[in-house]
């Protein structure tokens, strides 16, 4: 499990490799309080608990980037994956999720409305010290979102370093996926992007090092974005 936070500072980010096919798990939090939140739990709940226990952080919220289960838990071709449904058991949080995915959540995690804050783009939570914003990022999935924490962005399965979220499933969207790429890419070029799997050489890259080697982030309008995604 590799730690990418910077010990003067109060915010903590760590960027963990999960599961067989190669998500990233991350924790969130106020090196002050050891508050933190916990984005896209799933694979090895025990792992992640234990994780969190032997640094003496208290867990204080999950969030999920979209619904799929290889990110929150759930049956996934013939195999059941342990998410946030599981984590609950132990550390009973509320799960934020965009408002448009909220009822994908329920279907996949068998979680309930009690369980679940529906939150929309530009809503805010605070985690200790720290300020997470929640950005609307469709396309992907219809309630597909990322998180900003100061100068950080993780973003889920919108963005890779070396692409973006596939939109050929149900309920995807490639017009959708155009605007929020846009939209990701007016964020300062030294934003530090924290994607959803690790599919590049290297695990994390600021905005500025994405767009001069992201292909899709070069796109410049939808007849041409219709054009490269076929």
């Amino acid at each position: 499990m590799a730690e990418a936070d910077n010990e003067e500072s109060e915010l903590i980010i760590e960027q963990i490799e999960i599961g067989s096919m190669a998500n990233f798990t991350y924790i969130v939090g106020s090196r002050s309080t050891r508050e933190v939140a916990i984005v896209d739990p799933a694979w090895d709940i025990e792992g992640l608990i234990k994780h969190l226990e032997e640094r003496d952080y208290t867990l204080t919220a999950a969030l999920a980037t979209h619904y799929h289960p290889d990110h929150v838990g759930g049956g996934m071709g013939g195999h059941s994956i342990v998410g946030v449904a599981e984590l609950m058991e132990h550390k009973p949080v509320k799960v934020y999720a965009h408002k448009h995915e909220a009822d994908g959540m329920k279907k996949v995690t068998a979680l309930s409305d009690s369980d679940l804050v529906k939150v929309d783009s530009g809503d805010t939570l605070d985690v200790g010290n720290v300020q997470i914003e929640f950005l609307h990022t469709p396309g992907h999935t219809p309630g597909s979102q990322c998180f900003r924490v100061r100068n950080t962005l993780v973003s889920g399965d919108t963005l890779f370093i070396d692409g973006c979220g596939r939109v050929d499933l149900p309920g995807s969207n490639s017009e959708d996926m155009y605007h929020s790429l846009q939209k990701l890419k007016s964020l300062p070029d030294d934003t530090l992007l924290l994607p959803g799997h690790n599919y590049s050489q290297v695990p994390n890259a600021t905005m500025g090092e994405t767009k001069a080697r992201n292909s899709y982030l070069s796109v410049q309008n939808l007849e041409t974005w219709a054009q490269v995604m076929g």
